[in-house]
């Protein structure tokens, strides 16, 4: 990818001739060298180029300070620079495009398109399925780091609106109490939360584009695998900055991608905080018309914030369990269990003869020996902790108290369906609810299987967090639960599938975990939107069925919108006339918009034109949301 800066520096290294290209190669090592001996006439050169000016100059005071280091790492781990003599370096990690992750301050962006159906974690055999492939591409675009201005800015939210046990109402305060619902591109939404809730959230669940390299998911799962990375990382990145100390994220993932998000996560996270690699047992019967294996399971990777504060919930003990626990000789101390007094582990001086009640003696089995000293045993006999059978001469045994085992299980990593469900039971949570809509989830997650997520991260009166929210099954538990959430999602079916699904929870619906929770209805949340401004173009021209109505959004574009200032618009004219197909033609017209105008700023709210486009109510929402009091905890 050209991008202003590369062609700045070349502009400026081509003044010099051949002093610092072999050909057409780039001399990085002598570029690094004069650099860093501050070579006059090269920093002159640089100086006098208004863009290097601006990324690696800084003014103080009266001074200019050249920053050399920052300029050399450009040289020395920059993506552009492939044709360098000097491309690699001596450090391991993750890269794009030769260019590792977290130096990486480029933006993936991803755009909805029209009427793709949702196939949020669908199966390789899923995919195969000719009725549900979809019948449209993708798009997604690499936004250079210098490119980006006010992109990540806080956004206006409009179309605000409360809902609750009386239905709906428009609204002008926001209490950081609040459940919020935000639609909107989430890496932008998650920019514009970032000063309210940073360090607040306590659990963050999500479960990703897969990245199958088909066209299978409304989010643009045709991602080359440079570009998935960098897409899950941009968010990721952000997603940290809003998780509290002792919190964690819960990361859905299937085998196409797992491993490398595990590489990813540990240098972003830290390999320190890594908590976990859950197998979920997402489907209970084999395809067997897989091509090679019957794909059963999903990856929930888990990470804490901070492993020295992260502490967790143990799950519920069974009823089952308990039933082993019984008190045949009435002990006070209640229930108990009798485990075997002997180890394996052979020591002489455990091995020692046991007179019962009954003046029987009793030696361990042959190659065995007793667990305890001789000594200790007579104190464990003097405290009623040895059961020798109701005869009173059974080899003895130590009794284990219901009382001292831990009230509580460790998760293992191993979820089966029959603790948590699985897909189709989750599919039949939604149909249920929708019975006469048709929904374009494949494969939704049960409410078990965030229940005992969100039970095992969270308590109640906790922060929940879900930036691909779907069907909005995590809010839908999170609010059974008692916690606080907030979603985030950009498709459309925000207001077809998710929010009415958090209504029918407010009514008190009793599908999914209900019942197991007494969940009888109550609760509130707040919806709101990011104001689009070139967005509804890009939403416009993914909605174009031939080319006449896209050079008429064409022409809109050139009065409403702002187009990328490097873009030479007769030359773009004459390519979008020769061009035959329709996806490349909307291609090219979704490349040429200027990112950083996706959506209003809040800065502007107050510019005339925009005041305009926003109702009064949205106008004190806004104030009410931004304003500067402290969070809530």
């Amino acid at each position: 990818m050209e991008t202003q800066i590369l062609n700045s520096l070349h502009s400026v290294l081509k003044q010099f001739g051949n002093k610092y290209y072999t050909g057409s190669y780039l001399n990085k090592s002598k570029v690094i060298e004069d650099i860093d001996k501050y070579d006059e006439e090269l920093i002159l050169a640089m100086l006098n180029a208004p863009l290097i000016k601006k990324h690696y100059f800084k003014k103080i005071d009266e001074y200019t300070i050249f920053e050399t280091n920052k300029l050399i790492e450009t040289f020395e781990m920059n993506d552009y620079w492939m044709d360098s003599l000097t491309k690699y370096t001596k450090r391991i990690g993750l890269t794009s495009n030769g260019k590792f992750l977290d130096e990486s301050s480029d933006i993936v962006l991803d755009f909805p398109y029209k009427d793709t159906v949702l196939k949020a974690g669908m199966t390789k055999e899923d995919i195969e399925k000719d009725d549900l492939k979809p019948d449209e591409p993708f798009y997604n675009e690499v936004i250079a780091s210098e490119e980006i201005d006010i992109m990540l800015d806080k956004k206006i939210l409009i179309n605000a609106k409360r809902y609750d046990v009386e239905g709906e109402h428009e609204i002008t305060n926001f209490d950081d109490k609040d459940n919020l619902i935000i639609k909107g591109n989430n890496l932008l939404a998650l920019h514009t939360l970032k000063d309210k809730y940073a360090g607040k959230v306590k659990l963050i669940y999500i479960d990703p584009p897969y990245n199958t390299g088909n066209d299978s998911f409304m989010y643009n799962d045709r991602f080359n695998h440079s570009t998935w990375l960098n897409f899950i990382y941009n968010r990721l990145s952000i997603a940290n900055e809003l998780l509290s100390e002792v919190g964690s994220i819960w990361l859905n993932i299937d085998d196409d991608e797992s491993h490398y998000l595990k590489v990813l996560c540990d240098e972003l996270f830290g390999r320190e905080n890594f908590i976990g690699n859950i197998i979920w047992e997402k489907k209970f019967s084999p395809q067997n018309d897989a091509t090679f294996f019957s794909d059963m399971h999903d990856h929930i990777l888990v990470y804490c914030k901070n492993i020295d504060k992260f502490k967790i919930n143990l799950l519920a003990r069974t009823e089952k369990m308990n039933e082993r626990y019984k008190n045949p000789d009435n002990d006070p101390r209640g229930p108990w269990s009798s485990s075997d007094l002997t180890v394996r582990t052979y020591s002489k001086e455990y091995d020692y003869p046991i007179e019962t009640p009954s003046g029987k003696i009793i030696n361990p089995p042959k190659g065995r020996c007793w667990r305890t000293s001789k000594e200790n045993l007579s104190k464990l006999i003097s405290q009623n902790r040895i059961w020798f059978g109701e005869s009173g001469d059974n080899v003895p045994r130590l009794k284990r108290f219901l009382t001292d085992v831990k009230q509580g299980l460790t998760p293992g990593t191993i979820w089966k369906h029959q603790e948590v469900s699985h897909n189709q039971e989750a599919r039949k949570e939604i149909s249920r609810l929708f019975e006469d809509t048709e929904y374009d989830f494949s494969t939704p997650k049960p409410e078990k299987l965030l229940q005992r997520i969100i039970h095992i991260g969270s308590n109640e009166g906790d922060l929940v967090l879900d930036f691909f929210m779907g069907s909005a099954t995590t809010q839908a538990v999170a609010m059974k639960m008692n916690r606080r959430f907030i979603g985030i999602e950009q498709m459309d079916y925000i207001n077809t599938v998710s929010v009415p699904r958090l209504q029918k929870v407010i009514e008190g619906e009793q599908g999914g975990i209900s019942k197991a929770v007494d969940w009888h209805g109550g609760g509130s949340f707040i919806y709101t939107e990011l104001m689009e401004k070139s967005q509804g173009y890009i939403n416009q021209i993914y909605k174009a069925i031939d080319s006449e109505s896209l050079f008429k959004i064409y022409n809109l574009m050139l009065k409403n919108v702002d187009i990328n200032f490097k873009v030479d618009l007769q030359e773009l004219e004459d390519i979008l006339e020769k061009e035959p197909l329709l996806d490349e033609q909307k291609k090219l017209l979704l490349k040429v918009i200027d990112k950083n105008q996706l959506y209003y700023n809040y800065s502007e709210i107050d510019d005339v034109n925009v005041r305009d486009l926003i109702s009064d109510t949205d106008y004190s929402f806004n104030q009410s949301f931004y304003k500067e009091d402290d969070f809530i905890g």
